[in-house]
């Protein structure tokens, strides 16, 4: 090969400091926007994004020149510094340290996209899948 190719796709998640329901609805977009920015400013691309108001999750390209750790301690603190200095300066936001990430091959990337746009939905009905529910 001339030169490098890879496809690599993670499904993240991560929640609010003690599962508080913090990402409430008037900031859940600013909240996502500021993840998507900063996902795509490390080179990576944003499949899906959603979530309840206690936690996230993220489907992504992932570039191999990030670690995991970067990738996501740079998500979780662009939105909680755009958060708690810009939109809510003077109320409690705070992401959890831990977080949870599996690799994701590309032919199931409909499907997980999908898990993670209706979580809501799948959070009422209980239909959920307890390893992405962290």
């Amino acid at each position: 090969m001339q030169r490098n190719f890879t496809q690599l796709y993670l499904h993240c998640i991560w929640a609010t400091w003690d599962r508080l329901p913090l990402t409430t609805p008037d900031i859940k977009d600013i909240v996502y926007a500021a993840i998507i920015k900063e996902c795509q400013q490390l080179g990576c691309t944003v499949i899906a994004i959603g979530g309840i108001a206690d936690h996230i999750h993220l489907l992504t390209s992932f570039t191999p020149t990030l670690t995991i750790s970067e990738l996501i301690g740079k998500a979780k603190g662009s939105s909680s510094h755009l958060i708690t200095h810009e939109i809510k300066p003077n109320e409690f936001f705070k992401w959890q340290g831990g977080y949870g990430v599996f690799t994701v091959s590309q032919n199931n990337l409909d499907q997980i996209g999908n898990y993670i746009r209706n979580q809501p939905a799948h959070h009422n009905q209980k239909n959920l899948i307890s390893q992405w529910e962290i």
